[in-house]
């Protein structure tokens, strides 16, 4: 089931997204019209979004329609990260309760083709060919896995959340992934193996070992992300 999000979500994640990147930096002024002239929308859903990004600490209010992105940050950005990390695991505990066994199968095939574009992307690192097609297709492949176990919990009101919660926008992971990988080609691979991981666990519907593997998953992720930016 897809879940709509609203225009208000849209201007929480660009704001979200872009204090998270660093974009805009602790003390700077960040106004309605400023965002809503941005993102074409009207300054509504805007006045909605920043009174939400308020709420979680990551702006401070000096006027009606003025804020200030708060110099807390980097704590903010920790709390928002643990929220991340605490839903992905949810997302894989309902996953492992109510994937079908064609979802499960879906999986299965997505990491066998993830794996032979990973022997792609190392033949060519070996011969010193081009990779970053491969690299491409190896990213979209991982992201339709997560997006493939956010199906599998069949929760799209839990999987709304987590689109809320991300500390990166999904363009600004990928920008963050590609350049980690360019700088350490092996960046990302010692938790590759995680994902069969998470397969059997959710083909043994077992929830708990299946919350634990995609909460460590993410924690390292995102972990590893926040020190290259």
């Amino acid at each position: 089931m897809t879940v709509t999000e609203t225009l208000a979500d849209q201007a929480y994640r660009h704001v979200r997204a872009a204090i998270a990147a660093g974009d805009l930096a602790p003390g700077e002024k960040v106004t309605e019209r400023g965002v809503a002239e941005r993102l074409a929308i009207s300054p509504t859903p805007v006045r909605e979004a920043l009174r939400r990004l308020e709420l979680d600490g990551l702006i401070e209010r000096i006027g009606p329609r003025t804020v200030l992105v708060a110099a807390i940050r980097d704590a903010a950005i920790d709390d928002l990260a643990e929220v991340e990390v605490g839903l992905r695991g949810l997302v894989a505990r309902f996953a492992a309760r109510h994937a079908t066994a064609a979802q499960l199968d879906a999986l299965d095939e997505i990491l066998d083709r993830a794996d032979d574009l990973l022997i792609l992307l190392k033949e060519h690192r070996r011969h010193d060919r081009p990779t970053d097609r491969h690299l491409t297709a190896l990213l979209d492949t991982m992201q339709e896995f997560n997006d493939t176990v956010g199906a599998c919990a069949h929760n799209p009101v839990l999987i709304r959340m987590l689109e809320q919660s991300r500390v990166f926008s999904r363009p600004r992971r990928r920008e963050l992934l590609l350049q980690r990988v360019h700088e350490d080609e092996t960046f990302g691979l010692e938790r590759y193996t995680s994902h069969r991981a998470l397969v059997r666990a959710l083909r043994a519907g077992d929830s708990a070992g299946a919350e634990q593997i995609a909460s460590a998953d993410a924690q390292g992720g995102l972990a590893a992300l926040r020190e290259g930016r």
